[in-house]
Formats: structure tokens, sequence, C-alpha cells
């Protein structure tokens, strides 16, 4: 059973939104303005979200303030807000309704009649982004709702007039079972969060529960044993991807073209399309690829849309972003923060062909460095370097839990920790060599370490 409220903004005019800068909230902001809600807005830090949302007449205040919410008729809170916020607190205290973003995601989303949601453990990010680059591309003026930045569009989402909104749909706290799909992706289903949903079955039932949520079809990688599992019983229309077996979209003829990038061909029902082209590194970027034709082309691109629109695609940002060159060395930032997704991203720097690679690594949350400690260090030591920040604790307090970095580090040979960003920059651009990669990883803030590097002099 979903969340779904359609009755949410019934009689309400006057919006304000807590943690109105941060990425998931701009795209809900950027669709509610342009439709003609009043909104108003709070926030710690500036940025350029913020400055964006004032150039469109939004007032927001620094800080969070018990006055800020008066005279609005609904708040909308972002995930990141802390129990006690006072804000949240007065609108309980005034009878203003109060809602986490992801209701606010699914309202949103609902007042579209073809919401295309795109869900897996990886991979949505950059699958969502592809999918509204094609559409963008090919005109059909879809909203959208991304994790990452899209060059194209220069923001993490849009308003869009026509009858489709791409949205990223977030496993985490079930988020996105306050959707409700017309077309819905699966990419995998991997072990994650599981802070949250405890085991693995759990993770499997909250994917099913959002497949049956599906109005239309469900896209579904068959390579992926988890996700087979979860579409397995449920009686939904079925679209299938593959790059292993017979599928409605299969890539076939899968080879680099040059390294760490790839192109194949597409199968269709059987019968070989058209040629595929990927400006993204890594092979795990097919499957982003089919999911993303396979949206597109339920959405009415052609399949020559579909392909001009992959091909044009370089990435979302955070997913496998090149910031640039400093002293000879490449600097580049990625979201990977589960030893799957670090796994793909070091292989496909590998076949780059750089002298060395650096994995620049940020641990988030204890429960997750501490339940996959040896998965994390399998895979980081695919790099040549590796060094690492403290954890990044999130939603958890550190003295819940006894597990630190100098616990990974200590499985990595040769890795190095530091509890500074200006630490692990020094220590990265003292000894990095022209001719080197350095990648900072996590979801957290470690891009703000590669920033640091694009500008450090010795």
């Amino acid at each position: 059973m979903n969340a779904f409220d359609s009755t949410l903004l019934d009689g309400k005019t006057k919006l304000h939104f807590v943690g109105i800068g941060g990425s998931g909230m701009f795209p809900l902001v950027q669709i509610l303005h342009e439709v003609g809600y009043e909104i108003t807005g709070s926030d710690v830090n500036e940025g350029d979200i913020i400055e964006r949302e004032r150039k469109m007449g939004i007032p927001i205040s620094m800080g969070h303030k018990a006055e800020n919410v008066h005279g609005a008729e609904l708040v909308v809170y972002s995930a990141a807000i802390m129990k006690g916020n006072p804000e949240v607190e007065e609108a309980q205290r005034l009878g203003i309704p109060a809602v986490e973003r992801s209701i606010m995601l699914g309202y949103v989303a609902n007042t579209y009649p073809h919401p295309l949601c795109i869900a897996g453990t990886h991979g949505k990010t950059t699958t969502t982004a592809m999918t509204t680059q094609i559409m963008v591309m090919a005109g059909t003026d879809p909203a959208a709702v991304i994790g990452g930045k899209l060059p194209l569009i220069d923001a993490y989402g849009r308003y869009g007039a026509g009858k489709e909104i791409v949205v990223e749909a977030c496993e985490y706290s079930n988020t996105f079972l306050h959707l409700v799909p017309y077309l819905s992706v699966i990419l995998n289903v991997d072990a994650d969060h599981l802070e949250f949903f405890k085991t693995m079955e759990n993770l499997k039932a909250s994917f099913r529960k959002f497949a049956l949520l599906t109005t239309n079809t469900v896209v579904a990688n068959i390579d992926d044993a988890n996700t087979v599992e979860v579409i397995g019983s449920i009686d939904r229309h079925i679209t299938t991807i593959s790059t292993r077996q017979p599928a409605d979209y299969r890539a076939i003829n899968i080879h680099e073209y040059r390294p760490s990038f790839f192109c194949f061909d597409l199968e269709v029902h059987g019968v070989k399309g058209i040629h595929i082209e990927l400006n993204v590194p890594g092979e795990h970027n097919v499957y982003n690829a089919l999911a993303a034709f396979a949206c597109a082309s339920a959405a009415g691109c052609t399949p020559e849309q579909c392909a001009a629109g992959i091909a044009a695609f370089r990435g979302a940002g955070r997913r496998f972003e090149f910031l640039g060159e400093n002293n000879g060395v490449t600097i580049a930032d990625d979201y990977a923060h589960h030893p799957t997704e670090l796994e793909a991203t070091l292989l496909a720097a590998r076949e780059m062909q750089y002298k060395h690679v650096w994995a620049v690594f940020q641990p988030f949350t204890y429960t997750r460095t501490q339940m996959l400690l040896d998965d994390f260090a399998r895979v980081l030591s695919i790099a040549d370097h590796v060094v690492m920040t403290e954890i990044m604790g999130s939603r958890e307090r550190a003295e819940d839990y006894t597990v630190r970095t100098k616990d990974l580090a200590a499985k990595i040979p040769g890795s190095v920790w530091f509890n500074t960003f200006d630490e692990v920059v020094d220590h990265v651009m003292r000894n990095a060599e022209p001719g080197d990669l350095v990648i900072t990883l996590g979801c957290g803030d470690i891009y703000k370490a590669a920033k640091k590097m694009m500008t450090w002099n010795a």
C-alpha cells in the first residue's frame, strides 16, 4: 500500500521548505514555483542552489527560526533535518501540516500523467539523468527530479509541460513507496541501507511493493538475481533488459571503442537494431543505457533519438566527473559509497591507462562500514594508492559505534587515513605524479577535497 495523498495541497498556496538548498528539494521547488505556488525557504548554508532560487524570486532565510514558518500553509522538510528543528516544531505547534520531502515528491510526481520512476541500489542517478537527456533533446519536454546535476540543463531537475516526469526513486527509508509510477525501473537490488531494512528479505520486499505500485510497465534487469526474485511474483507487465540472455532490450557485441568507454548493438525483441556509443566510462553503464532506452522509448522517443541522447550524455554531477588537472595530475570525483559501486568505478579507472590510480575515500555511516568492512577493503585495493578520511556518520553518532577508518586501513596494505581534508589533499598532491588519476569517492562531502586539489599549490 502506498502513502500517496492526492489532497496534500488542496486549498493551499503558501509552501515553506526547510532545507531548501538541498539538491533533492530544488527540482520540487522549481516545479511548484512554475505552476504558481508561493514559496519561502530556509537553510543553514549559502550555495549555488540558494542563489538560483533567490533569482527565481523566492525569499530564503539563513538559519532555522520558528518565525520562518509563520504564514505558511504547508511545511516541507528534507530528510537531513534533525529531530527538534525549531521550524518543524513551530509548524506542529501552530497546526500547520509538515511533511518530509519524499511525500511532496510523491505528490508532485503524480501531478503528471506518466511518472517514469527509476530505482535500483546502483545506477539510478545516471539512468535518470540519461533518460532526461534523451527526452529533452527529443523535445518531449519532461519534468525531472535527479539525484545529481545534469549538465544539459545545469540543474538537478526541471519543470516540464509534457506528460512525463522522470524521477530518481530512492529505496532508503522506503521513499519510493510514496510514488505511483506509470513506468518503473529496477536496475539491481544489492545489500545496502541494511541499518534501515535489517535484512535482504525486507529490502527485496520493499522493491516488490514499489514494483506493485506501477500502473503500466516494470523495466527489469534480468541479469540481476535479486531483481528477478523481486519481479517473479508480480502481476505487472514486465519489460526486460540484459547483456547476457534473450530480453526485450539486449546489448550484444559489447566492446571498448576506447579505454573504459563501451559501445554495443541493441537487439529489440530479438531483432538487431541501432548501434549505441557511451560517453561515460565503465561497462556497468551499458545497463543504465538499456534502461534509459527502454524508458525513453515508452515515452515515444525514436531509436535514433535515444541513441543520440545516450551518445551526447557525458554523465551526471559526481558520477565519474572529471574536474580537470593540476600539475599534470587528473582529478575526478564520484559518488560511489558501496563496494559494488566502488568496484565498478575503480575498474573503469584502471582501464583508462593512467600511470597510477589514487582512491580517496570517505566512508559513509558506521553501520555500512562495519557490515561491509571486508568488501570495502577488497574493492579499494583495486587502486594503486588508497587515502581515506574518518567515517562520515551522517545520521549516526560516533559514540554509538566502535568501527573507525583505522579498522578499514588495517585491511588495505599501504593505505593511509587522515582526520581533515587539508591533510588528505596535501598528502595526495605532494605524492601524486604527472599522469596519475586521483578520484575522490563517497556520498558525503569528499567532493570538497577534490575541489581543494584543483587549486592546491606546493
